[in-house]
């Protein structure tokens, strides 16, 4: 059915929090979703430049960016477009006109960020995607510390030129930042930026980062529930000496300090996962997607326990809703095509890996230190029958930090799926013996290993997950 203002497929997921599965197949379908509101103005708020001549320096713009979307979210007469609609668009030249069409709004705010030292500019305007004439534009230059009351300008402005009545606490919401300190807020953004890569190095760096940012700001609810994230994946990863109790009472001073939190309601449900507490996990992560849709980690999370548990299909929807949410997410893309090899979707599979495949790219230009990218993708690469490729990409991966568990795992999983089985069984011995009970799972579920399952070996395989 063709609806106004909507000319391509967009994806609606409905979230049922009360039935026994609140993800099921029918729910990965695109559809064409009605607006709500169709009197509204609506906007899109595309990614903020960074103009700071620094490529590290794109945390803080994207997270400018993310902070206004949020704040414009809040008011209840506009209709805001979500980020991870708005950031497919990131890095690409864009016509005004073209993107108001493609996603049925009538304004566009654009913008950038220069920061410096100290000092900040940022530059905002709101175009017209009717006629691409400028309805209002500002620049911002300032001291750092001013960035919130920046983004607050910023919020009342396009409010004020669509104008929109505020409600009393829509009013009070928008005022409400985070944290009042800047510098914490930079170290958390920072935190954000490093936990995404998914690495023993990076874990640990992103957890300097929220530390310092809770040092800077004791009262920042979402740095506990980052300390609580890298020490899930430590502790799940690299069996570092991390109780799972302390974990929940992190996530737990979180909920203290801002119990309507999604990010601390997703960290203690990862935390619960790792402690097989599933039925407490699973209500935390609903809560999570409850408070936020658009949490990246309420949906990575809660795929990663449910695949743990078998529940593939449930698995498979939360993942690319999850790779949906965030479009440089590459993660959610190549773990999913382990689940449809298992489920028997084909044409989904690859679709998946050539999705992949070209995130894992991305990432891998930017930080060829990491070597998830590259493990990960020699996996997308034999998915897609480039099996050159995949062992270029394998030896990459390899080359950058052998001894990582992570880095041992899915080589295992490259080598089986080349029916090289020997030295597949060899990783898997070897890494076992210090793997926990998820990592465990996994190679139960995991149909990267299947060709090994008929072997002799892999009776030993059974004894070491016990």
């Amino acid at each position: 059915q063709a609806l106004k203002n909507i000319e391509r497929p967009i994806r609606v997921y409905n979230v049922s929090l009360d039935g026994p599965s609140t993800w099921d197949d029918k729910h990965t379908k695109p559809t064409h979703p009605e607006r709500s509101g169709k009197e509204r103005p609506s906007i899109a708020v595309l990614p903020f430049n960074n103009m700071s001549g620094d490529p590290e320096q794109e945390y803080f713009s994207d997270g400018i960016t993310e902070d206004i979307i949020t704040d414009l979210s809040k008011v209840s007469g506009l209709f805001v477009v979500a980020r991870n609609t708005a950031f497919t668009y990131k890095g690409k030249p864009v016509k005004v006109q073209q993107v108001g069409q493609e996603l049925g709004v009538t304004f566009i705010l654009e913008g950038s960020v220069r920061k410096a030292a100290a000092r900040v500019r940022v530059t905002g305007q709101l175009i017209s995607s009717k006629d691409g004439g400028h309805v209002w534009a500002d620049r911002y230059d300032r001291d750092l510390t001013d960035i919130f009351a920046i983004q607050d300008e910023i919020t009342h402005a396009i409010v004020e030129q669509l104008k929109v009545k505020l409600l009393p606490q829509e009013k009070k919401s928008i005022r409400h930042a985070p944290t009042d300190n800047v510098e914490a807020y930079t170290y958390y953004l920072r935190g954000q930026q490093f936990l995404h890569r998914h690495s023993k190095s990076y874990y640990q760096l992103a957890r300097r980062m929220f530390v310092k940012a809770v040092e800077l700001d004791p009262l920042y609810a979402r740095a506990y529930a980052g300390i609580a994230d890298c020490d899930s994946f430590l502790f799940l990863h690299y069996h570092e000496d991390v109780g799972i109790d302390s974990i929940l009472a992190m996530s737990a001073k979180a909920l203290a300090l801002e119990n309507g939190l999604a990010e601390a309601h997703a960290s203690r449900g990862l935390a619960l996962s790792l402690g097989q507490r599933y039925g407490e996990a699973m209500a935390e992560f609903k809560n999570a997607i409850a408070l936020n849709p658009n949490l990246f980690e309420a949906f990575y999370f809660y795929a990663r326990a449910c695949f743990a548990q078998g529940k593939l299909d449930r698995a498979a929807a939360l993942f690319e809703r999850a790779a949906e949410i965030k479009p440089d997410d590459y993660q959610s893309l190549i773990l999913l095509i382990q689940i449809y090899r298992s489920l028997r979707r084909g044409r989904d599979k690859r679709s998946a890996a050539k999705r992949g495949i070209e995130r894992a790219e991305r990432e891998l230009n930017v930080h060829p230190e990491n070597p998830r990218p590259a493990y990960l993708g020699a996996v997308a690469l034999l998915a897609l029958g480039e099996t050159d490729r995949a062992r270029e990409w394998l030896s990459r991966a390899l080359a950058i930090d052998p001894d990582d568990i992570l880095t041992q795992y899915n080589v295992a999983c490259v080598y089986s799926l080349l029916g090289e089985i020997e030295p597949a069984f060899t990783l898997l011995e070897r890494l076992l013996p210090h793997a926990n009970h998820e990592t465990k799972a996994w190679i139960k579920h995991d149909s990267d290993f299947d060709a090994l399952r008929s072997h002799p070996r892999y009776q030993k395989i059974l004894e070491l997950i016990g």
